[in-house]
């Protein structure tokens, strides 16, 4: 029987996503999946005892909303090594149910009806979607290949009375660059004196390659003070599927933040957020990140050298960008469709992240990997 109720979307442009369909597409052909970003190795057995610990001794019912403050002490204290900043954990540092969460929340707080929001892309998918459901207007800047440089002069012009934010995100999934001081302190220029709020996705923080730095917004007073960073311990610890990141921001921007917040999920797990807090104490847990990652990219890139693919230049995150301009003419989503199909490995077409779905011939494939895992994919790559 029909309904006779009339549902209006909220998304009516939003569909099943492109994660989604190519991991479905690789599991329906045993595919190996280089598509969704998330390792498939395991987790450090002490992070995993750590948790189920907390589990044994009783930590198994609701934390705070804002997060036990055990984990947030040590994110102050990782956050004052890291970067020289001191921030209270009581105001400035909110626990969420994974980055995207964060995400949410950072946009609903500051958006409003009518508000502009800038937004890079290629772009992680789940900026749009609530920039759109606050109200507000995606103003998109687009990225190109193979450096994808932003150009803060054409920046500036973009930017009127109505910007009310400006999301950025580095290390930048999907295409692995990284911003520098210029570029944030061109960013600083930019928005100094005007009513102008930064959402910051640094979610892969602690994965940066040949030496090269992570610049932080925590680095840089004036812009700290207009901005939220959003940061996951589920990245930096390879462990996606528990879903825990955080908010740090400055006490008024916390505030809002946390308004949202306890309306979306009110607290993230407590025996994760407790193991996290034993576990995050000892900082070269986070220092050996990017070297384990860098070994992974280096190994692929080799295995690929006998590929047509030509690789572009990854700086951070586990996210290696093919061009296959020279293979194929196709349709980037019809070439991953098919060398999914025939060859048996899963990925992301690059057009997947922009919002007119501009098509570079390049693909975006996750190194997130074990040895073996890499050394198959690229065996079939290589056969292309």
């Amino acid at each position: 029987m029909k309904s006779v109720i009339q549902l209006i979307s909220n998304l009516p442009e939003s569909g099943i996503s492109i994660f989604s369909k190519m991991s479905a597409l690789a599991a329906k052909h045993e595919a190996i999946n280089l598509s969704q970003g998330f390792p498939d190795f395991q987790v450090d057995s002490e992070l995993i005892r750590l948790v189920n610990h907390s589990m044994e001794k009783g930590k198994n019912q609701y934390a705070p909303s804002t997060g036990l403050f055990n984990l947030k002490d040590q994110i102050k204290r990782i956050t004052n090594l890291q970067y020289s900043r001191i921030v209270e954990p009581e105001v400035e540092i909110t626990i969420t149910s994974g980055a995207t969460e964060a995400l949410f929340c950072a946009i609903k707080a500051v958006v409003h009806e009518g508000d502009e929001v800038l937004i890079f892309e290629p772009s992680y998918d789940s900026y749009v979607p609530a920039v759109l459901m606050s109200g507000g207007k995606p103003v998109f800047y687009e990225l190109k290949p193979p450096d994808y440089r932003i150009n803060w002069d054409e920046i500036n012009r973009l930017i009127n009375n109505r910007t009310k934010a400006i999301i950025i995100n580095t290390p930048h999934n999907p295409t692995g660059t990284i911003l520098n001081s210029n570029d944030l302190d061109k960013l600083n220029q930019i928005t100094e004196n005007r009513n102008i709020f930064i959402i910051s996705d640094e979610v892969y923080e602690n994965i940066t390659f040949d030496g090269l730095k992570h610049e932080s917004i925590n680095y840089y007073p004036s812009l700290y003070n207009r901005s939220l960073i959003i940061s996951s311990l589920g990245k930096t610890f390879h462990t996606t599927g528990w879903k825990v990141g955080y908010c740090i921001a400055p006490d008024y921007l916390t505030e809002e933040f946390r308004k949202i917040h306890q309306y979306i999920t009110f607290s993230t797990s407590t025996p994760f957020q407790d193991g996290f807090a034993e576990y995050i104490s000892t900082f070269s847990h986070f220092q050996s990140v990017s070297e384990l990652y860098e070994e992974k990219r280096n190994k692929f890139l080799a295995l690929m050298k006998k590929s047509r693919f030509t690789p572009l230049k990854t700086s951070g995150t586990y996210f290696q960008l093919l061009d296959f301009s020279s293979i194929s003419n196709e349709p980037d989503i019809d070439f991953a469709d098919r060398i999914t199909i025939e060859f048996g490995v899963a990925s992301i077409p690059l057009s997947a992240f922009y919002h007119e779905k501009k098509d570079f011939k390049i693909l975006r494939f996750c190194f997130a990997k074990k040895d073996q895992t890499l050394l198959e994919a690229a065996e079939r790559l290589c056969r292309i």
